[in-house]
């Protein structure tokens, strides 16, 4: 029962990692929109098979402790504005202009609320408000809201709003409304970003409601015990009906930090810019020496939030991205074909050109070597499709535009971490693509280091691993004083206290860091320190805020030590024709990196097959294997 089941759910592809305590065993499946527990299913079936010889779904189910999920199907769905229309009830004169203040909030704004936003008088007349607060409600619902986020100054007029919404739409009544109240979401007193933190949860929450539970009802199907742990944005892990939906978004990626922040400590790496490129997205962050970057306040595509996030960014380019002609030139996503239909040669009726198409013609990928083998693609089908889509509307050959798509793609990729590139950066390039693109968006961008890890392709997956079960809380402090701080203290123990009985734990069994944050009139964190209850507080004119982090560990991979190797020319178990210009073909080796021993060395050009990805290694760029497998690669030029 020590087995930890670890899945990242992408939009074209799921990947899933099975720890037992001494090894990984890894797969991916395509992801199943129209029923994402489908694709969970499927995929933890094929890691038992690769894991006992012959598939045993029940059994691997049953030696599981965890299984652990996360998912990029919140930044999809914000990326490409799929949700429910959400509607704003407020008593906060000025809130909407306040929330569109910077070119990012606008255009979010507009995307997710738009022109639904409604201001009411909670200060006039109990019987005013009544009437008032049913008008308002149902003018949102009738413009579309189908949530609706209440937002008042403070948690008691908020207070109020509740009492009366409640009475006058009962939630047993099929006329109720999802109402979120922006203080039960966050004690933030910024009102701007307490209020996003709720938009943002109300669009996030029906697709992973849906979903989640969904998988938690077929896992009670096969008799499951352990539950469904959703690994969270802030490194941890909690039950389905103990998680937010805000802190799904971009748990993927945060999984992808960790698993670097592992590497780090193996190869004595200082700044390393993580690179996951899924099918939608390519996802950025940054670690320094061993340790995530975290921000105080996080963002979302720009938009400030009330809960610290690991400082990573979304760039709509990924595997699956459409790649079209817009005003005469190529443009790259962020509108992406997922798996459904999926890149035109996966065949399932797929209409517009994708990198990975451009990348099959262009000899980069083998039609029958995609994903170990397990699914052939079709380059007929590309062909067509990008004559038809990039070629044809720009008047040029077909080889040509495959070698315009694949410079367009490279320098979109760049673009996305090309402003966090310092001299002494280095690249762990992973997710499905990131290993195909990895040396030319690194050239362009300035880095000299690439790092591909032997398991690149689900390494998301991975890194969720290092992953404890937690909860992290953050009180406003009523005063800057001893007293309130203790009060403050006293009320967090008894939530956690209770948070993590739920999830299977005495507070007594868990690790917990306390610490007080100082925040600025304008609510911007401006120190924070550790705290013991009975310490002395004294900040006045500050505003103070107490956070908690619990939780309860569970075991971790321990990866071995870089070591020095004698090098050995690299076996090639190859060739294949890759188009390089418009007119040029060149003949490249091909290595199987499971083939190659530790130690083995070699240069561009190249391609080299990994397990379930394929690395493209530019001319100048070295590359060999270390003591665990993985690929460091080496700009020479």
């Amino acid at each position: 029962m020590d087995t930890l089941i670890n899945i990242d759910n992408g939009g074209t592809l799921t990947d899933i990692c099975v720890w037992d305590g001494e090894q990984f065993t890894f797969t991916k499946t395509l992801t199943t929109p129209h029923d994402l527990s489908e694709c969970l299913f499927v995929g933890i079936e094929k890691a038992s098979a690769a894991r006992y010889g012959a598939a045993d779904l029940e059994k691997l189910l049953h030696e599981a402790r965890h299984i652990r999920y996360s998912t990029t199907q919140g930044t999809n769905a914000l990326v490409q504005r799929r949700g429910p229309m959400i509607g704003i009830l407020t008593s906060i004169p000025g809130l909407r202009d306040a929330m569109r203040a910077t070119d990012a909030e606008a255009d979010l704004f507009d995307g997710l609320v738009a022109d639904r936003v409604e201001t009411i008088d909670d200060a006039a007349d109990a019987a005013s408000v009544e009437y008032e607060v049913v008008q308002l409600v149902n003018r949102l619902t009738t413009q579309g809201a189908a949530r609706v986020v209440v937002a008042c100054e403070t948690p008691e007029r908020e207070h109020r709003l509740r009492e009366v919404l409640l009475r006058k739409f009962p939630r047993h009544l099929l006329g109720s409304i999802p109402l979120i109240y922006s203080w039960d979401l966050a004690g933030d007193r910024t009102t701007p970003r307490r209020v996003w933190s709720c938009v943002v949860n109300a669009f996030l929450h029906p697709t992973m409601e849906r979903f989640l539970y969904g998988a938690e009802r077929r896992l009670k199907e096969y008799r499951v015990a352990n539950p469904l742990l959703v690994y969270r944005n802030d490194g941890a892990s909690s039950r389905v009906a103990k998680s937010i939906a805000l802190k799904t978004y971009s748990s993927g990626p945060r999984g992808g930090l960790e698993g670097t922040a592992a590497l780090t400590r193996v190869y004595g790496l200082t700044h390393t810019l993580m690179m996951d490129i899924g099918g939608t997205t390519t996802d950025v962050g940054v670690v320094e020496g061993d340790r995530v970057a975290v921000e105080p306040r996080g963002t979302i595509r720009g938009v400030p939030i009330s809960y610290p996030m690991s400082g990573v960014h979304s760039k709509g380019v990924g595997g699956s991205s459409v790649i079209s002609v817009v005003d005469g030139k190529i443009a790259v996503g962020p509108r992406s074909v997922g798996a459904a239909p999926g890149p035109a040669c996966f065949g399932f009726g797929g209409r517009d050109a994708t990198i990975t198409d451009a990348n099959l013609l262009l000899g980069v990928l083998d039609a029958n070597t995609y994903l170990d083998g397990t699914f052939v693609l079709d380059p007929e089908r590309s062909r067509a499709v990008v004559t038809e889509t990039v070629a044809d509307p720009l008047g040029i050959s077909l080889d040509e535009a495959l070698v315009r798509m694949e410079a367009a793609y490279t320098a979109a990729v760049a673009d996305s971490f090309a402003h966090l590139v310092r001299e002494d950066s280095t690249v762990a390039a992973f997710g499905g693509a990131g290993p195909m693109s990895a040396t030319g968006a690194a050239r362009l961008a300035g880095v000299r280091r690439v790092l591909i890890p032997r398991t690149a392709a689900v390494f998301s997956a991975l890194g969720i691993s290092f992953s404890d079960v937690g909860k992290t809380y953050e009180v406003h402090v009523p005063e800057p004083t001893t007293e309130a701080t203790a009060a403050t203290y006293a009320s967090l123990v008894a939530r956690a206290e209770r948070d993590m009985y739920q999830e299977g734990y005495e507070l007594a069994e868990c690790r917990a860091r306390w610490e007080l944050v100082v925040e600025s009139e304008d609510g911007e964190p401006v120190r924070q320190r550790e705290y013991a209850v009975g310490d002395a507080v004294d900040e006045p004119g500050f505003a103070l805020s107490l956070r908690l982090t619990v939780s309860a560990p569970l075991g971790q991979p321990t990866l071995p030590p870089d070591s020095v190797l004698e090098a050995t020319p690299a076996a090639v178990a190859g060739k294949r024709m890759v188009r390089t210009s418009g007119d040029v073909v060149d003949e490249v080796p091909v290595h199987v990196l499971d083939d190659l021993t530790p130690g083995a060395t070699g240069q561009g050009p190249a391609l080299i097959e990994g397990p379930f990805f394929t690395a493209r290694v530019l001319p100048g760029w070295t590359f060999r294997v270390t003591a665990s497998g993985d690929l460091l690669l080496d700009d020479t030029l």
